[in-house]
């Protein structure tokens, strides 16, 4: 074997214990990492001293292992949505491709609804930048994916009435709420602004765990009557986007 390739054995080798680390659910022991990744004792003591020393893993107080300072350091600098929407941004291009509509990307920060991504309409009426705008969860389409999947919790208090059309009873909302996660797709029809109706679908991470919406949005008169088949829609390209994601972080064995 060459020392290339030597070499390049040790670096699949140490990436494998890195991925092993970081996508667990709780620290992993040494014992847990060599029975898991399936290499040898000294080369597994080996490597991840070599990581802590490179601080891409540390040990906690029960001597563990978990993702070391430079993740953090990293998480710290970067918006830790910044890949998401590079991997969705094709996904997004393609919904407008085939509604002509406004498209958007949301997610959940603490009890807000955040656009992390547009694709603009094409169309003269109906084009605007909703990434800075915070709208009620309540009164949105995307928002509703995210509290009929929990990411969100529907606020204890009254609900704001945006216009004479927004849900305020919890009680209806809920049922609405359990409805859309039943069905898979969302809509509002001028509960957030006369004239407007949105759709959106969830977006699921490598777990199947709900982390996005995706929908869009336009002119009622343009999509009010359309809503079974942009949802149908927007479900077809969600689970496509969301099989993206699951692909990238799929675990890969290592030789």
């Amino acid at each position: 074997m060459t020392s290339t390739a030597t070499g390049t054995q040790a670096i699949d080798r140490a990436a494998l214990l890195v991925a092993t680390v970081v996508r667990a659910d709780e620290p992993l022991s040494f014992l847990e990492l060599h029975d898991e990744c399936g290499l040898p004792k000294s080369t597994t003591s080996r490597l991840l001293t070599a990581l802590e020393r490179t601080e891409l893993l540390e040990r906690n107080a029960a001597g563990s292992y978990v993702a070391g300072p430079l993740f953090w350091l990293y998480a710290t600098r970067h918006d830790p949505w910044d890949e998401l929407v590079r991997l969705a941004r094709p996904t997004l291009e393609r919904i407008g491709a085939d509604t002509r509509e406004t498209v958007n990307l949301s997610v959940a920060r603490g009890d807000r609804v955040v656009q992390v991504a547009q694709v603009d309409s094409t169309y003269m009426l109906g084009t605007r930048d909703w990434t800075e705008v915070e709208v009620p969860a309540h009164a949105s389409s995307l928002g509703k994916v995210l509290l009929a999947h929990g990411l969100l919790d529907v606020p204890s208090g009254g609900l704001e009435q945006v216009t004479p059309h927004t849900v305020t009873d919890p009680v209806t909302l809920s049922r609405e709420l359990a409805q859309v996660a039943r069905r898979g797709w969302a809509s509002t029809v001028d509960e957030l602004e006369i004239g407007l109706t949105g759709i959106g679908a969830p977006v699921r991470g490598s777990g199947g765990e709900v982390i996005a919406a995706l929908g869009i949005s336009g002119p009622s008169p343009r999509l009010e009557d359309r809503l079974d088949e942009i949802g149908r829609l927007l479900n077809d390209r969600a689970e496509q986007l969301s099989a993206l994601l699951r692909r990238r972080t799929r675990k890969e064995g290592v030789a």
